[in-house]
């Protein structure tokens, strides 16, 4: 059940740049705008918190990006980085690929480990909760919503399949509960996930980064909107799920793992 909110987030997604014809950069940026908005989220609660202090967090920050530089390389690498054109890729096995469709790719395996990360906290809340956490499905749902608008909004903007952005949402909703199991069965403690929580958020930074540079030479000013945008949409997903944790006993068994 925590694997709903992303793919709704990814229908909401699609539904509204079918509706509107929304063009790839204001995409691109929607995307770029939910992910920046997610990797400040948590890092800025544990710096706010006094949870963990600034260094620290900077240096998982930054080990974050590098670990994502590594991962995309070695992706590439398998690839051969033979190029047919300016823009193509094409592996030794003739499949070929855009550079900025390969880039969406990358960036959906970063959304893919943050919610990963996050997944394994909701594990071990929901292990010390009532029912397996069974309360905890609003908001856990509720804060997936922008992940899997982002992934989809990334792929669309790259593809102009909503299949496709459809599929990428999907996949991204199977990385918490995956993770969640893994944490029940192994028994770990919450010790440690925040930690693994800002790395994974630094592994958005250059992800999302690197194909919003591409959608600012296509239109500026749309890619702009766009971010303002994605901002905008996950900061009231996000809050809203604080809201409804404040609230309610929803997540009264590790409000942290949500929040």
């Amino acid at each position: 059940m925590f694997g709903l909110g992303p793919l709704i987030g990814g229908i909401i997604l699609v539904t509204f740049s079918l509706g509107f014809s929304m063009p790839h950069p204001l995409l691109t940026g929607v995307a770029s705008g939910i992910a920046f908005r997610l990797a400040a989220w948590r890092p800025v609660q544990l710096l706010m918190s006094s949870k963990m202090g600034l260094f620290t967090t900077l240096f998982l920050l930054i080990g974050g990006s590098l670990v994502y530089h590594a991962a995309t390389s070695s992706i590439l690498r398998v690839f051969n980085r033979k190029r047919s054109s300016a823009n193509v890729i094409t592996s030794s096995s003739g499949l070929s690929l855009s550079v900025l469709t390969m880039q969406s790719l990358l960036a959906c395996g970063a959304v893919f480990l943050h919610a990963y990360a996050e997944g394994l906290a909701l594990g071990v809340a929901a292990r010390k909760a009532y029912g397996l956490g069974r309360y905890m499905v609003l908001p856990a749902s509720l804060h997936g919503l922008p992940r899997g608008a982002a992934a989809a909004s990334c792929v669309y903007g790259a593809t102009d399949s909503w299949r496709g952005a459809l599929a990428a949402a999907a996949l991204t909703g199977f990385a918490a509960p995956s993770a969640a199991i893994s944490a029940i069965l192994a028994k770990i403690d919450y010790d440690g996930l925040d930690y693994w929580m800002v790395i994974a958020c630094g592994a958005l930074i250059p992800s999302f980064g690197r194909v919003f540079r591409r959608s600012l030479r296509l239109d500026m000013r749309k890619s702009i909107v766009g971010l303002l945008i994605g901002i905008a949409f996950a900061s009231v997903c996000l809050m809203s799920t604080r809201f409804i944790c404040l609230h309610t006993p929803y997540c009264n068994s590790a409000p942290e793992a949500v929040t």
